[in-house]
């Protein structure tokens, strides 16, 4: 049996040192970029290989990206061989906020081909609340070769997503908070506000009080009731830099709403061409 939304941490821990898993430690904070690995070096799954965000799954940022560009796909290839990750490896990917690090890495090995990527239901916290143990112990990584089938379809650019809006082709959501939605408050971008005609659903909906989603019966209502008459392949998330919109697309994959897209640069790099427009409300 293979996972590619989310697994739970039993079936993890029944897993843990099956050689055809490869478990990777994606925590990351946005406000301290080395907080991730030291986390890692202090204690993570068993056997599990760390991802940083900036470093790993990310590439530079210029004067007209946002903050995190979609990283190089053929040295991002390269990386998870040298993590062990083959086409037949089973992926699993944590972080401790609620999945929305751990999403990246979830579209990101979906975008190359790899559909056996699973997210840990709950995140390093479910882990321990189950009473499963943490290491200190590096993984022994054995190289594999992961050969990549780029699907570029699977994301669009900023002209993308403005000729498609301006035709009504598209439901556009915004993963980000509502006062960062509205405008009221930006605390990461120079910019406040919104792409106009966007919808808001934050991520934060897609998960219950102690950290784990909702059921797929009860995303895949909330989310038709948002998109209304638009398919799910007409959605596209977008968020700050393409990150935590991840987590709307993987719920929506999980809730069988299939073939959503994620606008990369989102809304770090809208801001930065003042020929497109923002909205305030």
């Amino acid at each position: 049996m293979t996972y590619r939304t989310l697994v739970n941490a039993t079936t993890l821990n029944e897993n843990i040192n099956n050689p055809n898993w490869i478990i990777i430690d994606c925590r990351f904070s946005l406000t301290d970029s080395d907080a991730g690995s030291y986390a890692y070096r202090h204690d993570h799954l068993p056997n599990a290989r760390y991802a940083h965000l900036n470093d790993d799954l990310s590439s530079f940022i210029t004067s007209y990206t946002g903050r995190h560009p979609l990283p190089g796909f053929n040295l991002l290839a390269k990386k998870l061989g040298a993590w062990g990750i083959t086409n037949n490896s089973q992926v699993v990917c944590y972080d401790d906020s609620n999945g929305c690090f751990a999403g990246r890495l979830w579209w990101l090995l979906r975008c190359l081909g790899h559909d056996h990527v699973a997210v840990l239901n709950g995140g390093i916290q479910h882990w321990l609340r189950q009473g499963y143990l943490l290491t200190t112990t590096l993984p022994n990584q054995q190289a594999g070769t992961f050969r990549p089938y780029l699907n570029s379809t699977n994301w669009l650019n900023s002209l993308q997503v403005q000729n498609s809006m301006a035709r009504k082709s598209i439901c556009l959501i915004d993963a980000r908070t509502p006062e960062r939605y509205r405008g009221e408050q930006e605390p990461i971008d120079s910019v406040a506000g919104h792409i106009p005609n966007a919808l808001n659903h934050p991520f934060q909906l897609n998960i219950d009080k102690t950290g784990l989603f909702l059921s797929a019966e009860t995303l895949h209502s909330q989310f038709k009731k948002l998109i209304g008459t638009k398919t799910s392949e007409q959605v596209v998330h977008y968020c700050g830099s393409g990150v935590t919109a991840c987590h709307n697309l993987l719920a929506m994959e999980h809730a069988g709403l299939t073939g959503s897209k994620l606008y990369a640069g989102s809304w770090s790099e809208w801001i930065n061409d003042k020929n497109r427009t923002i909205a305030i409300s």
